[in-house]
């Protein structure tokens, strides 16, 4: 019978016998020492390890000093041989019935589904607004109005001028995440460590705070999702074809024609209180960078939201984490995963049948659902509460019963960085996920567990260890922080200005 691993366990038996013939007669011709060290080479070729190398060493020097027959011993070195090319036979099977799962479960029936492009291919960044295609000028643009704290020029209080950015909520090091439950922007003060400690400024009311209702989405792997938001809210394209009747409250933005990112970005500029005004364009310098992005546009009509929302949506499409094991794999470095994290991604892309959900290239979907996860006010969020319309989900803009608590499938690349998941920020670490999947237990009193697109699963510890070591791991891209530049052109700190979190990032 085949193991979970789908190898035969004789281990291709004619060929070992033919094998071992073979080594039996090269031992009886030549002297101990060279068998030896010829038996450890082909162990260590069979990938069977240097220790086990070392054990047969050992067994060949004991067996010797007893006095023991060549054949005896033999015998020994010969069992170990065997196992050593069975390890290797589990090692190709585990790699193409990894491959095969994913052929099976890719939309295009290839691996290649989900292989991400690189990143300076700008061509073949996919879902680009027709209206603004990515060019290396409008990247060099977009990173540093998304990282300058000098865009900070229209703050609810003096105090706040200048202070915050588009990264207070989307930290790097955290995987574009906040660093703690709930990002906030203009109001916030400190930094804490990656983010972890910001909390509401002095001269500010609670309810005069930039802070959202939901956690924010990562921005990493944006490129493959055509509709933004928790609940795909912008963007007149895609998923939101058919619903012009509810492009109102915060959605008029759509009826520019732009798709998802472009139209968040100049919502954003004007939700988060920035702008692009003369100091920022001749102060700190930005004209010249807007006039090298936008050279084919009106100079009447170069400097503004829209033109700045282009270029921050350019420089977020590049945005891959394209360097990690297993995106290696996929391109035919079978090294690049531990047998445990491809162990974890067979259980993702058959047992478990994750990738029904999170099926394109980010294992993101522009899909929605209702998961039953506890919202951002319980989970000590604020500016937010049980009559928050953002915790509807989809259904605060379509305002459909069916789309009531549905919320977009998000990305799984990087989840070490998070400091917490879902759209409530409530769960805290990536084995929480996964028992919360495992489970499929509702724990929002509004979401039935009927109503959820889970069912119960049932794996081993060890399954649920090789899943968890794939999500970690395998998906991690180590090197996020060449997205960052060494500084911005105002010259201030970033992500945050406050006096408390230049203090706390060491920032002068």
């Amino acid at each position: 019978m085949p193991s979970r691993h789908g190898f035969d366990p004789e281990c291709n038996l004619l060929y070992q016998i033919n094998f071992l013939s073979k080594l039996a007669h090269i031992f009886s011709l030549v002297p101990q020492g060279i068998f030896i060290n010829y038996l450890t080479k082909q162990i260590e070729k069979a990938h069977f390890g240097q220790i086990f190398g070392y054990f047969v060493l050992i067994i060949f020097s004991t067996l010797s000093t007893l006095g023991m027959m060549k054949t005896q011993f033999t015998l020994v070195a010969l069992a170990l041989i065997v196992l050593s090319s069975c390890v290797d036979d589990i090692k190709g099977s585990l790699d193409s019935n990894l491959r095969k799962a994913l052929v099976e479960s890719s939309k295009t029936g290839s691996v290649d589904h989900y292989i991400m492009p690189d990143s300076r291919d700008f061509n073949e960044l996919p879902n680009q607004d027709p209206n603004n295609p990515i060019t290396e000028e409008k990247v060099i643009l977009g990173q540093q109005l998304f990282f300058e704290t000098g865009l900070a020029q229209k703050p609810k209080n003096k105090d706040s001028y200048e202070t915050y950015s588009c990264s207070s909520c989307h930290i790097p090091e955290k995987g574009f995440l906040p660093g703690r439950i709930q990002g906030i922007a203009d109001g916030g003060r400190g930094f804490g460590d990656n983010g972890n400690f910001r909390t509401i400024a002095p001269s500010y009311l609670e309810s005069d705070i930039d802070a959202q209702g939901n956690r924010p989405l990562t921005v990493m792997n944006v490129t493959f999702m055509t509709n933004t938001s928790w609940s795909g809210t912008f963007g007149a394209n895609d998923q939101n074809i058919g619903t012009e009747q509810h492009w109102t409250d915060g959605a008029e933005v759509n009826n520019t024609g732009f798709v998802g990112l472009e139209a968040q970005n100049i919502e954003g500029l004007h939700v988060h209180r920035m702008e692009i005004n003369d100091k920022v364009l001749y102060e700190y310098g930005y004209a010249e960078l807007f006039d090298k992005a936008f050279y084919d546009i009106p100079e009447s009509e170069r400097y503004n939201a829209t033109t700045a929302s282009f270029a921050i949506s350019a420089y977020l499409r590049t945005i891959l984490t394209n360097q990690n094991p297993f995106q290696d794999f996929l391109k035919g470095d079978n090294k690049a995963m531990t047998r445990n994290q491809k162990e974890g991604g067979l259980v993702f892309f058959k047992k478990a049948e994750c990738y029904k959900c999170h099926n394109s290239p980010s294992l993101g979907a522009m899909k929605f659902y209702a998961l039953g996860t506890r919202d951002l006010y319980e989970m000590g969020g604020v500016n937010t509460s049980a009559d928050d319309p953002r915790i509807l989900g989809r259904a605060s803009f379509t305002k459909e019963e069916n789309d009531m608590y549905k919320f977009k499938v998000p990305q799984l690349y990087n989840l070490k960085d998070y400091s917490t998941f879902f759209h409530g920020s409530s769960k805290n670490s990536i084995e929480e996920v996964v028992d919360y999947k495992i489970a499929a237990h509702s724990e929002n009193s509004k979401v039935s567990d009927e109503s959820m697109p889970l069912t119960r699963l049932e794996l081993t510890e060890e399954e649920r260890s090789d899943l968890i070591d794939f999500l970690t791991y395998a998906l991690y891209d180590y090197d996020i922080e060449r997205y960052v530049p060494q500084s911005v052109k105002s010259g201030k700190c970033f992500p945050n200005n406050d006096a408390q979190s230049k203090e706390d990032m060491g920032c002068k």
